[in-house]
């Protein structure tokens, strides 16, 4: 079973004409599932933020327990529905749910975990996520040839297993009584959707909403005592040049993983089996050196990998760039060299975040990282999809080096910025 009503997404017609003209043979489910991700994203980087803000007033075990919960009823819904709306809406209660995952695990390693063991639980927890990317399309795609598209849904029902355990494992803490921003929180959301969606559609109107929402939170920000995104935080010079390498590190993230199975659909012609097996190497060497990197961070600290790790990602997208015509080889071995080289980047972005920030502040400080890390993947496949639609005229090849390019340059700029954090940070120290 599959999406039975498909309906018309204005906001991609460009992009889906573009792959009509080259011939890349995406059927109308295969575009439903890209704006099905494309929404995911939103919804998840959103999510993200709220249940870390949340943090700071209700307990962890508690706040994922809720999280799994929506993760494994939305995953009931979608097994059962017979309608795209009810697929719809599980998949965003599903985002909605599994948001909960990953600020709440970097907080929790950030509070119980002593400085000089941390950065190897973060890098576990970076690993988790880069193994998911490499074996989400071969165990999907082996799952729904077997059990069609709604047993992915049967399947993450096992969520439901992992509470009593998570119980039994996790921390007690005490409420300090619900304190949260609604207001902020509401104009957090609506800013970020609109200018996502403004991207999308090219839309002026969304445009307009989303700076008239950011402006009415500045305003808000002043006025409220404990609001949703602590002023603070963005007067930290140093933070905010981490939430913008955070925000490059998942543009490049996510436009490497939408544009490589084109190139090697459209180039190479592999099947969708070949492609996951391609992505498959680069996602186990991550999850096997990146706890061993975690030790090494702890051990020399945080700065000369998140440079390192920088110059190997450059290394791998201008050799995926130059290199591309060549052989569906040369996009495994950039793998190879990206996904180890990616969670290096978040593992030491989360890890210098609970350092630099005191620990009131850990909760929002690592929501906000996160839901920069979710957007910069939003806007990343919302413009490689625009891009892609305005070289039409080029050849496809050609049309996928320049995107390559182009990421090659905004991992200089992300380079240069990091040099610039470190500045940052010995300025802090020597006037410490």
């Amino acid at each position: 079973m599959g999406y039975r009503i498909i309906p018309r997404f204005n906001e991609y017609d460009d992009v889906q004409r573009f792959f009509a003209q080259y011939h890349y043979g995406f059927t109308y489910r295969c575009r439903a599932r890209l704006l099905d991700r494309f929404r995911y994203s939103i919804v998840f980087a959103l999510s993200s933020i709220i249940f870390s803000r949340l943090s700071d007033s209700l307990p962890i075990r508690s706040l994922l327990t809720t999280g799994l919960s929506i993760l494994g009823i939305s995953s009931i819904i979608g097994y059962m529905a017979v309608s795209f709306f009810l697929i719809l809406l599980a998949r965003l209660l599903q985002a909605c749910g599994a948001g909960a995952v990953p600020g709440l695990g970097m907080i929790l390693a950030s509070r119980y975990i002593p400085a000089e063991r941390r950065g190897r639980a973060i890098t576990v927890l970076a690993s988790g996520s880069i193994l998911a990317f490499g074996l989400g399309p071969v165990i999907g795609g082996a799952l729904t040839q077997v059990m069609g598209f709604h047993g992915l849904f049967l399947i993450i029902c096992l969520v439901f297993v992992l509470i009593p355990v998570l119980w039994k494992l996790l921390p007690k803490e005490t409420s300090t009584g619900l304190q949260f921003d609604f207001a902020g929180a509401l104009l957090t959301i609506v800013a970020t959707a609109s200018l996502l969606i403004a991207l999308t559609q090219l839309s002026l109107l969304f445009l307009l909403i989303g700076i008239a929402a950011i402006v009415a939170n500045i305003r808000h920000l002043r006025q409220k005592e404990k609001p949703f995104i602590h002023p603070s935080l963005l007067s930290h010079a140093g933070y905010r040049k981490l939430v913008i390498i955070g925000f490059c590190a998942f543009i490049l993230n996510m436009s490497n993983l939408f544009l490589m199975p084109l190139v090697l659909a459209q180039v190479f012609h592999q099947s969708a089996a070949a492609i996951g097996l391609t992505i498959f190497p680069g996602a186990i060497l991550s999850s096997i050196v990146i706890p061993f990197i975690g030790r090494l961070i702890d051990k020399h600290g945080n700065f000369r990998f998140l440079l390192g790790a920088h110059f190997f990602l450059f290394l791998s997208v201008l050799l995926t760039a130059v290199l591309l015509p060549q052989s569906p080889i040369v996009i495994l071995l950039a793998y190879v060299l990206f996904a180890p080289s990616l969670s290096t980047v978040t593992s030491t972005l989360s890890n210098e975040v609970s350092q630099i920030l005191p620990k009131e502040m850990i909760g929002a400080g690592m929501g906000l990282l996160q839901l920069s890390q979710f957007l910069g993947g939003s806007f990343a496949v919302a413009l490689c999809g625009l891009l892609l639609c305005w070289e039409k005229n080029l050849p496809v090849q050609l049309a996928f080096q320049s995107l390559f390019f182009l990421l090659a340059l905004v991992l200089l700029g992300t380079i240069v910025m990091v040099i610039r954090y470190r500045s940052t940070q010995q300025v802090r120290t020597f006037n410490a």
